[in-house]
């Protein structure tokens, strides 16, 4: 537990715009007073949600992919500490426990070469360091009870999400992934784009649907990898909200029942939203209002372990955004 920062009062203070007349969600939330015994604060605690960031790109560089998801978790905790506090929005019943600090390792991978194979080696082992810290992370919060809600950094973090549930609940944890790639690459060493072939390989995972790949980027060796593994579903971006093949509420319907006999996740990849700053940007995605829908539907099963809000990689002008749009998906989860 080295490497998480407890979220205090001094830090929030800073953080928070109060206003006459008001009550702001971050006066209600819940901290914690001190970083040892996790479990059994959590556990004694009356909450039934609790937050914790990952700012790191590691993960993305180890990908190829382009950095910035470091950046999502502050700009979102600006944001969600300043909505306002009432009965929708249940401020009470949460905790922010703060984020884990993996800048050692950010500063490591600021000197590497993405082209250099020695780099990309080293990168990889330290995705497998962080995958550590989270799985050990949200297995204390799982096993005390409450739902993690997990907000930052490249999807290589999936994987940590998912094992540490499935150590807390002694069981194969399933997941569904809004995302236009399916993660499911080779095990070629740790990085944003294998998480759950990984997780699923070691058994960690159970069932698995992806909701709207997009078709001009899943290539055909995934695909035939896809469809090979029956505890692997699918569907396509195109077919929903193209050429009108499939129907958005029903694909929701059909994931839900792959995933749902057994504790699932949720993952959300900020990639699949379109235009929202990200490592994989994209001008042709879901809107923002079928995400939300997405989270709630999802959210409101009980089976539901955990949200995990991924990829997002604000810039100084769309922080605010960003920081927005995390926060009504962190919110539409509790409130589900």
């Amino acid at each position: 537990m080295d490497k998480l920062v407890i979220f205090n009062n001094a830090s929030r203070n800073k953080l928070l715009n109060k206003r006459v007349g008001e009550s702001k969600f971050g006066q209600h939330v819940k901290l914690l007073t001190r970083i040892s015994n996790i479990y059994e604060q959590l556990k004694n605690l009356d909450v039934t949600h609790v937050i914790f960031g990952i700012p790191e790109d590691v993960g993305v560089f180890a990908n190829h992919g382009k950095t910035g998801t470091a950046k999502a978790w502050e700009a979102s905790l600006k944001v969600l500490l300043n909505i306002q506090s009432n009965k929708y929005t249940k401020a009470k019943s949460v905790l922010i426990l703060g984020y884990l600090d993996f800048s050692d390792e950010m500063k490591q991978i600021s000197n590497f070469s993405v082209t250099s194979k020695r780099n990309l080696k080293k990168a990889r082992d330290l995705v497998n360091t962080i995958d550590a810290h989270v799985t050990y992370l949200v297995n204390q919060i799982v096993a005390a009870g409450k739902k993690p809600i997990i907000i930052g950094g490249g999807h290589n973090n999936a994987y940590g999400n998912i094992k540490g549930t499935s150590l807390a609940l002694n069981t194969p944890v399933s997941a569904v992934n809004f995302d236009a790639h399916s993660d499911f690459r080779p095990e070629e060493g740790r990085h944003s784009g294998n998480g759950f072939s990984y997780a699923f390989a070691e058994g960690f995972l159970n069932k698995y649907f992806i909701f709207g790949l997009h078709e001009n980027y899943t290539s055909d060796k995934t695909l035939t990898t896809l469809n090979k593994v029956k505890a692997v579903k699918y569907n396509t971006f195109e077919s929903i909200e193209i050429r009108n093949d499939l129907e958005f509420d029903t694909q929701m319907e059909r994931a839900l029942k792959h995933v749902s006999k057994d504790p699932f996740g949720i993952e959300i990849d900020c990639d699949a939203i379109e235009n929202m700053p990200s490592s994989a940007m994209t001008p042709s995605g879901f809107n923002v209002n079928k995400a939300r829908k997405f989270v709630s539907f999802f959210g409101s099963h009980e089976n539901a372990q955990y949200l995990h809000i991924c990829e997002a990689a604000p810039k100084r002008k769309t922080e605010t955004q960003v920081g927005k749009l995390i926060a009504y998906l962190v919110t539409d989860f509790i409130k589900a």
